[in-house]
């Protein structure tokens, strides 16, 4: 009886995980990325950053830019087609206080066939940075860029239809960090 009991208490728990996975994974394959899993780290860090704007939201705040300024109207058409933009940042005072785990269950979101990582960046001393971007056939629908350092982890989140070259615009707002990537200038010819 005991026996049976583990074996449909295992079986239960098999069939919710395979829930659960099946539930993060289509999230993800929409664009937004679930970041609930990390909840458990505002306890031990020393600041957070949480950011949760849907389409909504961002419209009402598009209202607030102005007409007048160069940079706002820029930044208004490149949030006017966006569905959402999250972003959860932690900052700790130790270094271990989360887990490659952590980082493992974002990354499980992004392993999706819509998704493709496009930059990946490490340095033992510095930590690292991951872009990912989600499309599908030719347009892109979403961005996820992962930041992590020893005493710090962030993780950003942007659904609708990205454009690269306009999306630097938006560093250093709606809580997106300063990423100071560049794209590639063209060699003249010679």
């Amino acid at each position: 009886m005991k026996s049976l009991l583990i074996k449909s208490s295992t079986c239960a728990t098999l069939a919710l995980l395979f829930l659960f996975g099946t539930t993060l994974s289509a999230s993800a394959q929409d664009g937004r990325i679930q970041l609930g899993q990390l909840e458990h780290l505002t306890a031990k860090a020393s600041d957070t950053i949480t950011v949760n704007l849907d389409e909504k939201l961002m419209q009402i705040a598009a209202k607030f830019l102005s007409g007048a300024d160069e940079d706002e109207i820029k930044v208004k058409e490149l949030i006017n087609g966006l569905k959402g933009i999250y972003v959860k940042s932690f900052e700790f005072e130790r270094e271990g206080d989360y887990t490659t785990a952590d980082l493992e269950s974002i990354r499980t979101q992004l392993r999706g066939p819509s998704w493709s990582k496009i930059v990946n960046i490490t340095s033992k001393k510095d930590g690292s940075l991951e872009v990912y971007l989600m499309s599908d056939t030719s347009k892109l629908g979403g961005l996820a860029i992962l930041v992590s350092d020893p005493k710090e982890l962030t993780i950003v989140n942007i659904i609708g239809p990205v454009d690269l070259d306009k999306l630097s615009q938006l560093e250093g707002k709606f809580g997106i960090p300063e990423l100071n990537v560049t794209k590639p200038k063209n060699k003249p010819r010679n």
